[in-house]
């Protein structure tokens, strides 16, 4: 597997008494598909923000594609264009007045040849089915559309790795599983996608990996079936067990079912 980021030991903290990351050794594939748990404040955000190189850390070592990553600026430029971040609020990433600006901005700012900046906004307006919205003003959209353009805005940079913080957030139930079928065709892709998320049920159904974090530990780096079966450490993080998850315990089904349709002629 590829790997496309990694973390030996790293630090962060906000104030002498508010340590967010306790040292975080973890890396990141690409075609990988990793959600990531935890409280409020156990650090997820803050670990997102060291992946994308808006936060530095304070302690440690950073490795993009086995090269280590200083405090230059090149460096941080080429991060920021491999590990891409979408926020949870769209309405906090768009800034332009159309739809087609919007996503041609990142790009444009890294000031590559024109012909590049064409080809990778529209390819990014083809994977998010954007065409009939280029002229739109962004901030119109519905709560579903802006989520679409506020990934567009990301996949425009070419990124190896996306990362997703609470995607599903306020969406309705259709848009909800128009997210998820996007996820997965960027997975087809080959992209790494690292998705912070509360919803365990989600976590289950859709994860290769699962990373949970506590009090700025990662406690946990497993995939979902040795996540979820380890209740002591799911007490300690205040979190449950995903309702599928239960119901193949309870009825002894083998192997988990990850979906609904798992349940199918059992």
């Amino acid at each position: 597997m590829e790997e496309i980021l990694r973390f030996e030991g790293i630090n962060f903290s906000y104030e002498e008494d508010r340590v967010a990351l306790k040292n975080i050794s973890v890396s990141l594939y690409k075609a990988q598909k990793v959600a990531v748990l935890g409280n409020n404040g156990a650090g997820k955000s803050t670990f997102f923000l060291c992946c994308n190189g808006v936060v530095k850390p304070q302690k440690g070592r950073m490795f993009l594609r086995d090269k280590e990553i200083g405090a230059t600026r090149k460096e941080s430029v080429y991060l920021r264009q491999t590990v891409g971040i979408v926020f949870q609020d769209p309405d906090s990433q768009i800034i332009a007045g159309t739809v087609e600006a919007e996503i041609s901005f990142g790009p444009m700012n890294l000031k590559l040849p024109e012909a590049v900046v064409r080809s990778q906004v529209e390819d990014a307006i083809e994977k998010m089915r954007l065409e009939s919205m280029r002229t739109r003003a962004p901030h119109y959209l519905s709560g579903g559309e802006k989520k679409r353009v506020s990934i567009a805005d990301v996949l425009a940079m070419n990124p190896q790795l996306l990362l997703f913080d609470e995607p599903g957030a306020s969406l309705d139930p259709e848009n909800t599983l128009l997210l998820e079928r996007n996820l997965e065709m960027l997975s087809e892709k080959g992209l790494g996608l690292v998705i912070a998320t509360h919803d365990v049920d989600f976590a289950w159904r859709w994860a290769d990996r699962v990373l949970v974090f506590h009090a700025g530990e990662l406690v946990a780096d497993a995939d979902p079936e040795a996540v979820f079966s380890d209740e002591e450490l799911l007490r300690r993080c205040g979190l449950v067990q995903p309702t599928l998850f239960q119901v193949g315990k309870l009825y002894n089904i083998n192997p988990l079912p990850r979906a609904i349709s798992d349940l199918k002629g059992r």
